[in-house]
């Protein structure tokens, strides 16, 4: 009889198998972000259609000169943002998908419920709350307008604006979120949650000891997909809510609006007024560097903490 790994003896086999998946990441991953390098070299018109070699002056000018500081206060605010919405996004669908796991009568449909803001789009999510928040007509300030007689303008201000975009953030990724801690909590297995019963564990030393570390597979991998999540896919949201405004005050965050990430900067300074597509290509460069410095900060210090089960 032939060995089964014969048919798998081939060297040529196995990259055809990837050839596919290799395929689609070289030319929308890796050709995108070397024409990216490339395009960080040039001062580039994209409306005149004007292109000039000048080296790393695009890099120079992120960190000196006059557009550093609205590119500092930018890099910051990306950071704060993704924190929080990923802080507040991972805690908020985790106890959610507690309370939506136990045995209640219709808990299939409150976790449809509970799901469906994730088939939304960025932009519907986010026309969804222009309407809740509009200071004249919206449901919220109605109904403060009617307890206390106030009556926010929640997108002018620069710390309720910047609240609402995250807000908004974390609420279109819950369905998400939940979807994926909904089935880790459904294969947890009963045995050491029924000793710990025994045992006289309370709920808190039953989530800390036993529930939490057997869903670390799950946080694992929804970490990294929220910090993806928090510098790429809300950009409709910021787009449809404040356009990356209001301006702050202060000595720091007067230079750009308060709501503008590293990837919408990218946007107004690509297809904005001035349309410099080598600045932003460089500033791509930046967020991609952030990108792979938060990846390679969570593997080296999130995954020796994952249990897998055995």
């Amino acid at each position: 009889m032939h060995d089964h790994n014969e048919a798998y003896s081939s060297r040529i086999i196995p990259y055809l198998y990837l050839l596919p998946t290799l395929a689609i990441l070289i030319i929308f991953l890796f050709y995108p972000a070397w024409k990216s390098i490339l395009l960080s070299l040039y001062r580039s018109n994209l409306f005149l259609g004007t292109r000039k070699f000048i080296g790393l002056e695009n890099l120079k000018n992120l960190f000196v000169g006059p557009l550093a500081p609205g590119f500092r206060q930018v890099l910051v605010q990306t950071i704060i943002f993704s924190g929080l919405v990923v802080g507040f996004g991972l805690s908020l669908s985790l106890f959610i998908a507690i309370q939506a796991n136990k045995d209640i009568k219709g808990a299939k449909v409150y976790r449809m419920l509970l799901i469906w803001p994730f088939a939304l789009s960025p932009a519907i999510a986010a026309t969804i709350y222009l309407f809740m928040f509009n200071p004249e007509i919206g449901i919220v300030n109605t109904l403060l307008n009617a307890l206390f007689g106030i009556k926010p303008r929640w997108l002018d201000a620069p710390l309720p604006a910047f609240f609402l975009t995250v807000c908004a953030a974390v609420w279109k990724n819950l369905g998400y979120n939940i979807v994926f801690y909904l089935a880790a909590l459904q294969s947890i297995p009963k045995t050491p949650l029924e000793a710990a019963d025994i045992d006289g564990t309370n709920g808190w030393q039953k989530f800390r000891y036993i529930v939490f570390p057997l869903l670390s597979p799950t946080t694992f991998f929804l970490l990294f997909t929220n910090i993806t999540y928090s510098f790429f896919d809300s950009f409709g949201i910021i787009d449809m809510l404040t356009k990356g405004g209001p301006v702050g005050s202060g000595p720091f965050f007067d230079h750009e609006g308060v709501t503008t990430t590293l990837m919408y900067k990218m946007y107004l300074d690509g297809f904005g007024g001035s349309s410099n597509m080598g600045f932003a290509a460089a500033e791509a460069l930046v967020l991609m560097c952030l990108v792979a410095l938060t990846v390679s900060l969570q593997f080296k210090f999130f995954e020796k903490r994952v249990h897998y089960e055995g």
